[in-house]
């Protein structure tokens, strides 16, 4: 009875093992912060870029490929938008339950229609996606569309926690629906607005709102813009021809400004991507602030 007593004391003792959560690797911030929405904290979700870094041009770095190497699943926005780090990233990690083709890894622009794709490809039209445009996020309803996909490889990965993933999806779904329709229907005044891009980051928030894009500063994708080509563009949109100038946290806004010193044109940076502004914090508050921005809203 006693040997009984001590034992099972001893057995409360021992503190019980966690189970392990769930590893996911996304290379941008959306992918991550979406994950966690699905998950309600049950999984450990890591971006390998933030909002401030172009996600063009990022160093397979060994923290990163370490990452890789433990990750369950990768989720990427893919149409050769890491094309530049992502495959020496994989090769070095050599995790083959992750590899593209693979049940655990997502290539997120796949999951949706894609904009933007070039009839033909060659070195004179720039930096181009020739599988179409990568920045799927922009538009919400993309969002959508990727989150039911998230869960089921979730669910698939992380059978224990099933319910916990089909709970979380069905609540953010509910509150992203929700949400949309009121960034609709303010951003409603936006349709027809024309805007001046740094880049082309903006098709899907263009397509979602109405937006049209008149021209960008860059002379051709991936370009820097030069002096020539914005004083063209002074010319031909100073009089009223722009609403806007946009462009993303991590493009120099000093070409931004100088544009719109000199035109008139009001510019702006959108935060892009959660963590693009103090305020996007989370996917429905990266939303929030888009469409403040837009509005000029903002304090």
């Amino acid at each position: 009875m006693i040997r009984s007593i001590i034992l099972s004391s001893l057995l409360l003792s021992v503190p019980l093992v966690a189970e392990a959560k769930l590893t996911i690797f996304a290379c941008e911030p959306e992918w991550a912060a979406l994950a966690e929405e699905i998950a309600q904290g049950q999984v450990k979700a890591f971006s390998a870029t933030s909002a401030h870094q172009d996600p063009h041009y990022i160093q397979a770095r060994p923290s990163l490929i370490a990452k890789v190497r433990r990750a369950d699943l990768v989720v990427c926005s893919g149409a050769q938008l890491e094309i530049g780090w992502l495959p020496a990233l994989l090769n070095k990690a050599n995790n083959p339950k992750v590899k593209p083709g693979s049940d655990a890894y997502i290539e997120t622009s796949a999951l949706v229609q894609r904009l933007d794709i070039p009839d033909s490809i060659d070195r004179s039209k720039g930096d181009v996606h020739p599988q179409g445009n990568p920045h799927v996020q922009t538009n919400p309803h993309n969002i959508t569309l990727i989150a039911k996909v998230l869960a089921e490889k979730m669910i698939a990965l992380d059978a224990k926690q099933a319910d916990v993933y089909r709970q979380g999806l069905a609540s953010f779904m509910q509150r992203w629906t929700a949400a949309i329709q009121n960034w609709e229907q303010r951003g409603a005044v936006l349709k027809g607005k024309r805007i001046i891009t740094h880049h082309k980051s903006w098709v899907y928030l263009q397509d979602w709102l109405g937006l049209i894009e008149v021209a960008t500063m860059e002379p051709v994708p991936g370009i820097p813009p030069t002096a020539g080509h914005l004083a063209g563009l002074i010319s031909k949109f100073g009089n009223g021809g722009a609403d806007l100038i946009l462009r993303t946290p991590y493009q120099d806004g000093k070409a931004s400004a100088w544009l719109s010193e000199r035109s008139g044109i009001r510019a702006i940076a959108l935060p892009f991507t959660v963590g693009g502004t103090d305020m996007a914090t989370d996917l429905f508050s990266l939303f929030d602030e888009t469409i403040n921005i837009l509005l000029g809203e903002k304090p």
